[in-house]
């Protein structure tokens, strides 16, 4: 099974879905700032207001997590992933790393 396919979703049930679980299943990165983003957001923060490119790092983070949680799903032989959530934090002031984690289940 291609890892796009795997359903991934929040919730605890799928409807119409009876399934078993396998465990869990996680998907981490750590994204790096780079330099020309620092600069740009020591300047936002004199101003205030959204900073854009750290808002990019984040959501481009979060799409990396989501994808290795799937291709860990599907090493593990699931069909799907419930209950997903997502954790992050800072690991140093140029650093983030965020963790997509959930339950992976086969259908029955």
């Amino acid at each position: 099974m291609d890892s796009s396919e795997i359903l991934v979703t929040t919730t605890e049930r799928i409807p119409g879905k009876e399934y078993e679980i396998i465990g869990e299943v996680f998907g981490l990165t750590t994204q790096s700032k780079n330099v020309v983003r620092n600069i740009g957001a020591g300047l936002k923060n004199i101003v205030g207001g959204e900073i854009k490119a750290y808002t990019e790092l984040l959501s481009e983070a979060r799409d990396i997590a989501i994808e290795r949680l799937r291709d860990n799903a599907v090493k593990m032989g699931a069909d799907a992933v419930v209950m997903m959530r997502f954790d992050s934090d800072s690991i140093s002031a140029d650093m983030e790393t965020v963790a997509a984690y959930g339950t992976a289940v086969k259908f029955k």
